[in-house]
């Protein structure tokens, strides 16, 4: 069965490994480079909070602009091409062929080909994402720009830790329950596709509810210190301690819209505030959640999994009955 399943998925396997070592050389090749830019670049105390070192960020970000981008839409289209391609031709393509019928009635019973086969490429799915983990991992700290945050960044986070292996291995099951409720290959890729964008917009949204939000009252800005702390609202207190979204006119502090890109109005009316007695209340998840998020989202996606799985063992062994 071994041998069966790397005939049978071996065009996966080998383009799966081939994308990810295209990838790591990509991101190899950008961080030696970026490096090197840095190196040459960047002034004495870089990297640091002054002018020159955010304007050397500014650079780089506007260097590597098209690695961003590759490295944006990664979270979501990668568990999505693992479904459509992984998940949905195990069972749906033996379906459409009419292979099963002959695979299932040899010396190998139904529920050991779906074992073996499950088991092999669900540990692959699993081992390939965690790799892609690793390279990023190495990858991200050459980076000071915004993309170094891997928590208050969500795209970032789904890219680090368990969150990869997670989302491979849930897409993959999904598309294999796909394709024994279809029982044809292009209707589950398409399911597939859809329900992990779906889940995974999803779970941006209630991610900030895995836990209780931290609160911390500012004085004197309305910019949280932590840049890799993850914002979930904010609102002003006034001086009797209650909260509003936003004060009046009554706080006798005038707001002036900016024109352009300026924003001293801004600033002038927020320092008017705090000298009134106002404070800025700021809800946020601190870096130090990051562990108990990744380890939230994982579990919720292996339980969607093993479901999935549950699923498709349940028909599959119908049909084969």
């Amino acid at each position: 069965m071994i041998w069966l399943t790397w005939r049978q998925h071996r065009a996966q396997l080998l383009v799966t490994a081939g994308f990810l070592a295209l990838l790591g050389l990509l991101l190899l090749g950008s961080a030696v480079e970026a490096r090197l830019y840095v190196a040459g670049h960047a002034a004495p105390g870089c990297p640091g909070p002054g002018v020159a070192c955010a304007d050397l960020e500014v650079a780089l970000g506007r260097r590597y602009d098209a690695v961003y981008s590759v490295f944006g839409w990664m979270p979501l289209v990668l568990p999505a091409l693992i479904g459509a391609f992984w998940g949905a031709p195990l069972l749906g393509r033996e379906y459409e062929r009419g292979t099963h019928r002959l695979a299932w009635t040899q010396s190998v019973p139904a529920w050991r080909w779906l074992a073996v086969k499950l088991s092999l490429l669900g540990g692959a799915v699993v081992a390939c994402g965690l790799l892609l983990s690793l390279m990023v991992s190495l990858w991200r700290p050459v980076f000071r720009d915004g993309i170094d945050s891997s928590f208050g960044n969500v795209g970032v986070f789904n890219m680090v830790g368990v969150a990869p292996a997670a989302w491979w291995l849930f897409a993959f099951m999904l598309g294999t329950a796909a394709g024994t409720f279809f029982r044809r290959t292009l209707p589950a890729m398409a399911l597939a596709v859809a329900v992990v964008a779906a889940t995974m917009f999803t779970l941006f949204g209630v991610s900030d509810h895995y836990a209780e939000p931290a609160r911390v009252e500012l004085t004197g800005t309305v910019i949280l210190d932590d840049t890799d702390a993850r914002l979930v609202g904010a609102s002003w207190v006034d001086p009797s301690g209650r909260e509003i979204p936003e004060p009046g006119s009554a706080s006798g502090c005038p707001r002036r819209v900016d024109a352009g890109r300026s924003s001293r109005n801004a600033e002038a009316w927020q320092a008017c505030l705090f000298g009134k007695g106002y404070r800025y209340a700021v809800y946020y998840h601190p870096p130090s959640r990051f562990w108990r998020f990744q380890w939230t989202e994982a579990g919720i996606l292996v339980l969607a999994s093993a479901a999935l799985t549950g699923l498709t063992v349940r028909r599959t062994l119908r049909h084969a009955a």
